[in-house]
């Protein structure tokens, strides 16, 4: 993407997120969450969705065993579709992209239209040992957490909203999303909102704590940077430019950049492989960078200065050996927007209330990061990324650990957000407004 037209871009997702504010304002007031949570219905599934916490825990476990490694999501998906058809959509099917999607139409003729999502995908290569284990009293395996919570609660919600007979004034797309980690770069998200062009808010469920909440958007653009010199031998061509020499003088000058703390912006270099022997002047040397901010104007300027920095680097290694074989291509493997949700938007302000009722304490806070939500956001279309419940840590790691700790809050959550964005029939209107969608 060039200057200008991020520049744009910016632009015009600001003018719409302000637009779609306003419209919100003044089509529904502070939905009546009271009337909700008194409704008896909502009484008896509320306490569903706790006396179903332990059959959640186990479907949990269940799909971590499922392998979904980055573009490997299939086998995952295809047991996803199944248990949505259990659960009563018999159309539930998976698109073009890999996503798994189900439609549950409310009493508003189509609109709002929700998306609840959560990632299929893992950020682990195929191979890796998915078995759940225990220890120290936590259950461990790759992607117990991440997001093979999401997806549990996601059925879990599923499940009770159905078995109660639910009815909402907007529609609910539920989708399990490929592409979200690694170099998938939200390929299934930005699949979904290329093929539904009526979508009027997003709510991915990834995480875990609801008292935390994403609705800021963090940037991310990923290069691969290959620099290529002539090779030859260490010894008899001495001399001749070095492709890794190039590649950590490149790195030298790169580890050297102070982005700003605020808005947050990082940088770092992944992975480095380059070279054939140990007595051998590289021929190729190779680098993958990710850089991250939470705000467009200073990921691309990040993205710019680092440009020129590797731009350097190759002609101060043709300079050392007054050369000019050395050269260096840059290959953007990954891009991802910025975004944010404003404050009173009716999509944050309900995520406020849900957590607070279901926890009985104080709002959570909001934070900002690289999740499906990104693409939304960036699309002045309103979004949160909620948590699924429990505890754990080690993310991305095969060490990863879980705890079901009050994990029913999470799916508990979710219900209470989507009944307030999509109004419960007959005793709320929707908080979410319908965006206007004309060409």
């Amino acid at each position: 993407m060039t200057l200008s037209r991020s520049i744009m871009a910016i632009a015009f997702v600001a003018v719409a997120q302000h637009a779609l504010v306003r419209e919100a304002a003044a089509q529904a007031s502070a939905p009546d969450l009271e009337a909700i949570l008194a409704h008896p219905k909502i009484v008896k599934t509320l306490d569903d969705i706790k006396a179903d916490d332990e059959r959640t825990f186990a479907e949990q476990k269940r799909i971590t065993e499922i392998p979904a490694p980055p573009f490997k999501e299939k086998v995952r998906a295809e047991y996803f579709q199944k248990r949505m058809q259990e659960l009563g959509f018999k159309n539930a099917s998976i698109d073009a992209e890999g996503n798994v999607i189900a439609l549950r139409k409310g009493s508003g003729g189509g609109r709002p239209k929700l998306v609840v999502s959560a990632h299929l995908d893992t950020v682990f290569p195929e191979g890796t040992d998915v078995t759940v284990k225990e220890k120290d009293g936590a259950i461990v395996a790759p992607g117990i957490g991440d997001d093979s919570r999401g997806l549990a609660a996601l059925l879990s919600l599923i499940k009770v909203m159905n078995e109660n007979g639910i009815a909402t004034v907007g529609d609910i797309l539920f989708v399990g999303t490929v592409g979200e980690e690694e170099l998938g770069n939200l390929r299934g998200v930005k699949a979904l909102f290329r093929d539904h062009s009526d979508i009027d808010g997003f709510i991915s469920i990834d995480g875990l704590g609801i008292t935390r909440v994403v609705n800021q958007a963090t940037g991310s653009h990923r290069y691969e940077f290959t620099f290529r010199g002539p090779g030859g031998h260490s010894f008899q061509e001495f001399g001749l430019p070095s492709a890794t020499h190039a590649l950590g003088r490149a790195i030298a000058k790169i580890s050297e950049l102070q982005p700003p703390s605020d808005p947050k912006t990082t940088f770092t270099v992944g992975t480095v492989i380059g070279g054939t022997s140990v007595n051998a002047i590289a021929a190729e040397a190779r680098m993958a960078v990710d850089m991250r901010s939470n705000s467009t104007e200073e990921l691309l300027k990040l993205e710019a200065r680092l440009l020129e920095l590797v731009k350097e680097a190759v002609a101060d290694e043709n300079a050392r050996w007054k050369s000019d074989k050395m050269t260096v291509e840059a290959k953007l493997i990954g891009e991802r927007p910025a975004g944010i949700v404003a404050m009173d938007s009716p999509i944050v302000q309900a995520t406020q209330r849900a957590v607070s009722a279901v926890t009985k304490g104080p709002r959570p806070t909001f934070a900002g990061s690289s999740t499906d939500s990104n693409i939304a956001m960036s699309l002045g279309i309103p979004a949160v990324t909620i948590g699924g419940g429990g505890e754990g840590g080690n993310w991305h790691s095969r060490n990863e650990w879980y705890k079901p700790t009050n994990a029913w809050y999470g799916p508990q959550n979710a219900l209470l957000t989507v009944l307030i964005l999509t109004g419960l029939d007959g005793v709320t209107k929707p908080a979410l407004a319908v965006r206007n969608t004309a060409k």
